[in-house]
């Protein structure tokens, strides 16, 4: 019986921890959604090319350096020719741009997107040739070439064209070479440095709390309100990949400050759950004032020496809606300051003017950002 009740007592116990767990849980994201480990990142390469095989609609004559970079070309192959003589209606000067992927090795492929900088119409049909990309410091490390893919058209006739989508940009898919691998030593790190996308002294705190109730020791730390340093464990040493796995699949509640977003050239408003605003008495009434202007014409009889007189008339109307005040009372949440505002009948721009009231007010807990 003793073994029963203490059974039933753990069984209890564990539910009660699951109730307070989980409601702590809801709104929770995983480490790898909200950060970004230093060291671990995207390279930007480019380069200049030469798009051949277009059907008419490349650079054509006014083009000169697509004519020099043309007899550049068949000269390093051997070609003799004056950039005089070359006609460049099938060929696109273009500016390849690729990114290096992390831990990237040499021989992978990658896509590459190929844009026109001169006079071409269109892409389509054509063909990069071997063009070298370099990244910031000047060396090349992959090459492109291959067919290039667009996701429009366009047609041209004497009299009208019509165009899909932008034909003078198109992607190279795998046709971009990988030659050179970044040096890394990832996996010899003792330090690992992870970076949230939005600094917040709370949100930080958090994941650090949550990265060392996972290991069990004190190796997380916060130098500030954007970094989580986080010291390897001797188990961890030598496998890096393990740690940052299972540190990316924890999960932690992430906080914000109250904002409130608004765009007026599209009338678009995004409220933050956090925000608040004191006691107020709200109303909100338009004011329209419509403008018709009018005119009538009286002509004389025919055969009569009367002239003919143009009247013009306006009338002018004003509508202004009889609101009454409503009161919203303090630490309200999201969605009871969204009922009120709908009980005004208020539109999304019309709720702009009316934060921006609140916050001129010192009503508004919240931030105000306009973008």
């Amino acid at each position: 019986m003793r073994q029963y009740y203490r059974y039933l007592f753990n069984k209890i116990g564990l539910m009660f921890l699951i109730l307070i767990v989980l409601p702590s849980y809801a709104n929770a994201v995983r480490i790898k959604d909200i950060t970004e480990i230093e060291g671990v990142r995207e390279n930007h390469l480019v380069g200049y090319g030469l798009v051949v095989g277009l059907d008419g609609t490349g650079d054509g004559r006014r083009s000169e350096f697509t004519l020099q970079s043309m007899s550049s070309m068949l000269d390093k192959m051997g070609i003799n020719i004056d950039s005089d003589d070359i006609d460049v209606d099938n060929v696109a000067a273009v500016m390849v741009i690729a990114d290096l992927p992390p831990f990237a090795k040499s021989g992978t492929k990658i896509d590459a997107i190929v844009s026109s900088i001169s006079d071409a119409e269109s892409l389509y049909g054509g063909t990069l040739l071997f063009t070298p990309l370099k990244a910031a410091n000047g060396e090349i490390y992959a090459v492109a070439q291959g067919p290039v893919v667009i996701g429009g058209f366009s047609a041209r006739g004497n009299k009208a064209s019509i165009q899909k989508n932008f034909p003078t940009v198109g992607r190279i898919i795998n046709g971009t070479l990988i030659e050179k691998e970044i040096k890394n030593n990832f996996a010899q790190k003792e330090m690992l440095t992870l970076s949230l996308h939005k600094p917040d002294f709370t949100t930080v705190s958090r994941v650090a709390g949550v990265i060392n109730t996972a290991l069990y020791d004190h190796v997380a730390v916060t130098p500030d309100a954007g970094t989580i340093k986080v010291e390897v464990p001797e188990k961890y040493l030598g496998n890096l990949v393990g740690l940052v796995s299972m540190i990316e699949g924890l999960n932690v509640n992430v906080d914000s400050v109250a904002k409130i977003v608004i765009n007026e050239r599209t009338g678009t408003v995004v409220v933050g759950k956090n925000v608040r605003i004191s006691t107020i008495a709200i109303a909100h009434g338009n004011l329209s004032i419509a403008i018709k202007e009018s005119s009538e014409v009286s002509q004389p009889l025919p055969f009569s020496e009367g002239e003919t007189v143009v009247v013009d008339e306006t009338d002018i109307s004003v509508n202004e809606e009889n609101r009454k005040l409503m009161l919203v009372e303090s630490g309200v949440s999201i969605g009871e300051l969204v009922r009120a505002m709908n009980l005004l009948g208020v539109s999304p721009r019309d709720l702009i003017t009316i934060f921006q009231a609140l916050r001129a007010s010192g009503a508004l807990l919240a931030e105000l950002e306009t973008i």
